[in-house]
């Protein structure tokens, strides 16, 4: 059994890995712009993502600043548990649960996330399993759509094999941006309609 987690896991890093180590990698994700950094040892990594949502700011605003929609909308996420408010509701801590997959240990942490409605809401990791989570929401206004920037700085604080980090950065982040706007733009067709 032991060997065969072994050989599972060896072709999984092959196939799943490119064949070439690139420091930076950029693309054009169809309907969304991409790039993607990792470390050298591909332990730890940032990510700039751009998405445009036909949708008023405030219903896309209203999405992700919600633990419940955040359940549908993040890749993995089981939990996720408002601890704190501020009176001034200008921030909330946050606990959340991050399932990924069954060889990988959940991982449980907190974030501060941090708002300036409805433009920016800022994130910063307090605790948990994770040594490195900052990142923001950006929401720009064009018309009736909204351009939403997504950026996210992670570093685990253990080592997971170098196929996970790039999925996590690369394939994840896009499914999660392509699930916000579907959702905002379905709210969006429901508030018009």
């Amino acid at each position: 059994m032991r060997q065969l987690f072994f050989l599972v896991s060896l072709l999984l890093t092959y196939y799943l890995s490119p064949a070439a180590d690139l420091a930076q990698e950029s693309a054009q994700h169809g309907d969304i712009d991409l790039a993607v950094t990792l470390d050298a040892g591909e332990q730890s990594g940032n990510a700039r993502a751009t998405v445009r949502i036909h949708a008023r700011r405030e219903v896309v605003w209203s999405l992700i600043t919600s633990c419940a929609e955040a359940l549908h909308l993040v890749p993995g996420l089981v939990a996720c548990d408002v601890k704190e408010t501020a009176p001034d509701r200008s921030w909330q801590r946050i606990r959340h649960v991050l399932d990924y997959s069954w060889f990988v240990p959940k991982l449980t942490y907190e974030i501060r996330a941090s708002y300036d409605q409805p433009a920016r809401v800022s994130i910063e990791r307090v605790s948990g399993d994770l040594r490195v989570l900052r990142g923001s929401w950006v929401l720009e206004s064009d018309g009736d759509s909204t351009i939403a920037h997504y950026t996210v700085d992670l570093a685990p604080g253990f080592w997971v094999p170098r196929w996970i980090m790039r999925a996590a950065l690369k394939r994840d982040l896009p499914k999660m941006l392509r699930a916000l706007r579907t959702r905002a733009e379905l709210v969006q067709k429901q508030k018009s309609g």
